[in-house]
Formats: structure tokens, C-alpha cells, sequence
């Protein structure tokens, strides 16, 4: 527990961290509100109520570059802003007015979506040093866990009890107060925010090493996402349903123990690596017998889970310059939102053709196959330019 108290005795960190969770809470709790509202009061079919989503949810990843660039070159105030104003009209109007608008007011709100993720894990980074960087994620990455437990949870009761009219325009100005906080709290998003900081090119940190480390985490939200399927699908054949939540939770606690534990290590392992791993430990759960088997192998499986992803984070912010961090971080949230959408539709397809062991199976294969294949791929070009620059010196 050393490395935690070091990083916890840190108040910038800590409350970076603490903001994370605050801000967080409204905005998971939103993304379940919007499709209760379109199913339960709109009256409309789950197709319109995944359209919204699906069209939101690419709103918000096509805002992360642009807005992370916006960060590294005007700062958090001016960024967020606009996101502020645009927010409050959005939301102010959208929970009363129908389908349409309400799908127009959503994704133009997505656009100018608080960049909370990109905020809170660039001043993470900028707060920390090298030593202490990989348990700080850890514990940003467990504070995302937890937003992510109580913000539907909190949504879903708060529908229960009055109107989802009411809900999810209090949820939404939640967001909206939350990015008010963030602005007021101003906090550093580089390890010295009073230096003049030089712009850097694009192109600089925009190379190879960072295309694999934004496929390689687009990869890993893949095999998370199909495997979440996988477990509806498991367990709808072991007649267990009412069991789900409770199998789902031991995969859950295992990614937090499995994070925590990597966060306390030190030594840093490859995004790739992991995530090999992270497919590897996937293939037990393709010859679970019932939700026992299930959630002892998905116990396994979970604790790989954050790992893969705080080693994504903590290896980009060694490879991209302080001064473009805001527009990678952009860039690899982008990655891991398109990869959601890639695990459901490939292990949907798989658990079509073959069951539940096909859809375990495909999530396996493509965090096997693709962590092997991303990790040759960046040791070859790295050898070839070590090679050149060893020519070049004589």
C-alpha cells in the first residue's frame, strides 16, 4: 500500500481524483436516462432508443480530438466553456420536446460534450511524476469503476420515483454543474501550468508507436464490451438470468483488484503484452457449465481488465509530449469508444452462429491475435529505427 499513501499524501491528486468521481456519476447516469426517456416516455422501440445512443455516442468521440487540441492550446477555461453554454441550452430544452428534436439537441451536445475524461486524466498525468504515474491511474481508473456502479444505479432510481422528463433534465444540468465545478476548480493539466509551453506538431508524437497504442486499447474495450454480451448470452442458456448481475459483478471486482495490484507493481509491462494476456485469460470462460464456472473464470479474466488500460494511459503519456496530450488523450478515448462498438457487433455475430463459447471465443482471438501482432509490429519498426539512427551517428 506504499505507493498509494505517496500518491494519496499528493492533494492535487487527490483531489483530481475525487473531481473525477464527482463529475463522472452524471454523465454514466445520463447515457441510461436517454434511453429510458425515448422507450418510457417518448413511447418509442428500442431501435430509436439505440439509434440516439449509437449517434450520441459518435458525437462524443469525434469531439475528443478537437476538444483535447482546444485544451493544449487555450487551456481548460476557454475549452470548456462553450461546452458549458451549449450544454445548459441543450439539456435545458431536449427532455421536453419529441424524438427529433430530442435527437438533435443530443448530438449537437455531444459535439460540445465537457471533455471530463480527457480533464481528469491529463491532470492526473501533469500532477504526478514518473514513479508515482502508474498507481495514480490505477486509482483513476478504480474511480471511474465506481462512477460507473452508482451513476445508472442512481439514474435508474431517480426515474423510478418521479418522471424520466424530470430525471434526466436534472441529471443532464448535473453534468452541466459539474463542468461549472471543473471550471472553477481550474485544475493544472501540465506538471508546470505557469511555463510557456511550446505548440508541438502533430505529426512529432502522431507516429506509428501511437497509432498501435490507440488500436491496441480500441482493441482491449472490445474484448470488455463483447465479453459483457457474452455473459447475457451464458447465462439466458444456463436459464440463470437472475444471476447476471451477480456473475457480472465478480468480473467487475476482479478488474478492480487486478487494477489496484498493477498500480502497486513497480514496473510497467506493454499495453500489448496485457493485452494478449487479456485475451488469453478470456479462453476459460468459452467452457463454463453454469454461472459458478462462469464467475470464477470471469473473476480470472477481470483482472486484466484495468490493467490493459491504465498501461495504455500511462504509456501514452511517455510517448506524447506534455504539449499534445490533451489531443492524444482525445485521440484514445475516440479509439476506446469505436472499439465498444466493434466487441458487441463481432461477439453478437459470433453468439448467433454458435453460442455463448463462440462469443467468449471471438473476444478472445481478437485480444490474442491483435496484442501479439501490435507487439511484433511496434519491436520490428523500433529496431529499424534504432538501426537508422545508429547509421546516421556514423
Amino acid at each position: 500500500m506504499r505507493s498509494y499513501r505517496v500518491v494519496l499524501a499528493n492533494s492535487a491528486v487527490r483531489n483530481v481524483l475525487l473531481l473525477g468521481v464527482l463529475v463522472r456519476i452524471p454523465f454514466f447516469a445520463g447515457s441510461v436516462l436517454l434511453a429510458l426517456h425515448v422507450v418510457q416516455t417518448l413511447h418509442g422501440s428500442y431501435g430509436q432508443a439505440g439509434a440516439l445512443s449509437s449517434i450520441v455516442t459518435l458525437c462524443v468521440a469525434a469531439s475528443g480530438p478537437w476538444r483535447g487540441r482546444m485544451l493544449d492550446r487555450f487551456g481548460l477555461r476557454r475549452t470548456i466553456l462553450p461546452s458549458i453554454v451549449v450544454g445548459a441550452v441543450c439539456w435545458s430544452i431536449a427532455p421536453f420536446v419529441g424524438y427529433a428534436a430530442l435527437l438533435v439537441l443530443a448530438a449537437v451536445a455531444g459535439l460540445f460534450d465537457i471533455p471530463i475524461f480527457t480533464v481528469v486524466r491529463q491532470a492526473v498525468i501533469a500532477a504526478t511524476s514518473e514513479q508515482t504515474r502508474q498507481p495514480a491511474l490505477a486509482l483513476e481508473s478504480v474511480s471511474v469503476e465506481m462512477a460507473f456502479m452508482v451513476g445508472p444505479v442512481l439514474g435508474i432510481a431517480a426515474a423510478t420515483a418521479w418522471s424520466t422528463t424530470l430525471t434526466l433534465f436534472g441529471m443532464q444540468m448535473g453534468l452541466v454543474l459539474a463542468g461549472v465545478f471543473v471550471w472553477v476548480r481550474n485544475p493544472p493539466l501540465r506538471s508546470d501550468d505557469k511555463a510557456e509551453v511550446a505548440p508541438v506538431r502533430r505529426r512529432e508524437w502522431f507516429r506509428l508507436e501511437f497509432i498501435a497504442l490507440c488500436i491496441g486499447a480500441s482493441v482491449a474495450v472490445a474484448v470488455l464490451a463483447g465479453s459483457e454480451l457474452t455473459f447475457v448470452s451464458a447465462m439466458r442458456e444456463f436459464g440463470a438470468q437472475r444471476w447476471l448481475g451477480v456473475v457480472m459483478a465478480v468480473w467487475g471486482f476482479g478488474s478492480l483488484v487486478g487494477g489496484l495490484v498493477y498500480g502497486a507493481l513497480h514496473r510497467s509491462f506493454s499495453t500489448f503484452v496485457l493485452l494478449a494476456g487479456l485475451g488469453a485469460v478470456t479462453i476459460p470462460m468459452c467452457f463454463a457449465v453454469g454461472p459458478l464456472s462462469l464467475g470464477i473464470a470471469g473473476l480470472i479474466a477481470g483482472a486484466l481488465c484495468a490493467p490493459t488500460l491504465v498501461a495504455s494511459v500511462a504509456q501514452l503519456s511517455r510517448i506524447v509530449p506534455e504539449a499534445g496530450r490533451g489531443e492524444a488523450i482525445g485521440w484514445h478515448g475516440a479509439a476506446m469508444t469505436l472499439g465498444n462498438g466493434i466487441g458487441t457487433s463481432l461477439c453478437g455475430v459470433a453468439i448467433d452462429a454458435g453460442g455463448f463459447p463462440a462469443g467468449f471465443a471471438a473476444a478472445s482471438a481478437l485480444g490474442l491475435g491483435l496484442g501479439i501482432g501490435l507487439a511484433s509490429l511496434v519491436k520490428v519498426v523500433q529496431r529499424v529505427d534504432r538501426e537508422g539512427q545508429q547509421a546516421g551517428a556514423r
